[in-house]
């Protein structure tokens, strides 16, 4: 009698699931269903209103990749400058927020938690108005319209948080192991190559994905601080689109799907250590 009751129960559950992950789901995939219909339309059918176009194409993504529209002059430019700028970020962020961490939390340096707190304290000011202080900072330093602008305000932007996980993880390795390399006569180097990273691997990949994706899909930053075709990143190109009152909406989506597979296929490929690494540390045993 319980077990129906039980049954019962779940079902109930599964239900109330269902009632609010359909929507959900669909809320999310309908964009996603409009820029693949866009992406396919031939050119002035877009906006027509049909569920399907009655010819679809892969012209318009023929047309990106081969560069046969004037603001898709420098598309492969402009991806390989996302690309860069992505890559940078993370690489840098990985390295700023691994070594704070292990200082902090393993080597317990003095002051450190409180340098730590006044770098999370700064997210209570959101990104978009530090945005111009920024841009005065570049200009100081005559950084304007590098690409090494971009990567400094964006390994600025993630490096608190990502800290602040790689040390919520780092709280959870046994402390013993880091007293057993030094009876042993570990280094500090040593330990933090021979034991830290080897276990932080699920984390790092988790702050260092969650860094790089951060950069490769921010817009305002890149649109300030860099102008010129040739070093923007695809994002802001992707802006250019609705500069003109007849933009190539075609063009546009197809592009627009193109930018989206690269951090999609991070994204799934690393979706495992995403969520393990960055729910370390939440629950403490």
């Amino acid at each position: 009698m319980s077990r129906k009751r039980w049954t019962a129960k779940a079902v109930g559950n599964e239900a109330k699931l269902l009632l609010i992950g359909i929507p959900v789901l669909l809320w999310t995939l309908i964009p996603i269903y409009h820029m693949v219909l866009f992406a396919i339309s031939p050119r002035g059918t877009a906006t027509s209103g049909r569920l399907w176009p009655t010819s679809p194409t892969f012209d318009n993504f023929a047309t990106v990749f081969h560069q046969k529209h004037f603001y898709l002059d420098h598309f492969w430019v402009q991806l390989g400058n996302s690309l860069f700028i992505a890559v940078a970020v993370g690489v840098i962020t990985l390295f700023v927020a691994t070594t704070a961490a292990f200082a902090i939390s393993r080597l317990r340096v003095r002051g450190g938690r409180t340098v730590m707190n006044m770098a999370l304290f700064t997210y209570f000011i959101p990104a978009a108005f530090l945005a111009v202080p920024m841009y005065k900072t570049m200009g100081n330093y005559g950084l304007l319209n590098s690409q090494w602008a971009l990567i400094l305000a964006m390994v600025t932007i993630a490096s608190p948080y990502c800290i602040w996980v790689l040390k919520q993880a780092s709280d959870k390795l046994p402390y013993e192991l880091d007293e057993a390399a030094r009876m042993d006569g570990a280094s500090p180097l040593q330990l933090f190559r021979l034991v830290y990273l080897p276990l932080m691997v699920p984390s790092l990949v988790a702050v260092g994905t969650y860094a790089l994706l951060l950069a490769w899909n921010e817009y305002l930053y890149a649109f300030l601080l860099l102008s010129n075709d040739r070093s923007v990143t695809l994002a802001v190109a992707l802006g250019n689109f609705l500069a003109a009152d007849d933009s190539p909406w075609e063009l546009l989506m197809a592009t627009g799907l193109i930018y989206a597979l690269p951090p999609a296929a991070i994204y799934y490929t690393f979706k495992r250590y995403m969520v393990g690494g960055i729910t370390a540390g939440a629950v403490k045993s």
